[in-house]
C-alpha cells in the first residue's frame, strides 16, 4: 500500500508519501467537522451582513 501511495503521488521515499497522507487525513477530518456545524448557528431573521460591512 505504501509503495502505491509513493508511486502515485510521485513522492521520493515512503516517509514523505506517509506524512502527506497523514496530512491529508488531519484536512479531511477538519473538513467534515466544519461541515457539521453548517447550520448549526442561527441568526435572527433582520440580520443584514452587508449592511453590518457598509456602517464599517
Amino acid at each position: 500500500m505504501v509503495a502505491g501511495a509513493v508511486k502515485l503521488g510521485r513522492h521520493k521515499t515512503k516517509r514523505e508519501a506517509v506524512v502527506a497522507a497523514a496530512a491529508e487525513y488531519v484536512r479531511r477530518r477538519r473538513q467534515t467537522r466544519i461541515e457539521e456545524l453548517y447550520g448549526a448557528i442561527e441568526y435572527p431573521e433582520d440580520w443584514n451582513p452587508k449592511a453590518m460591512r457598509r456602517s464599517r
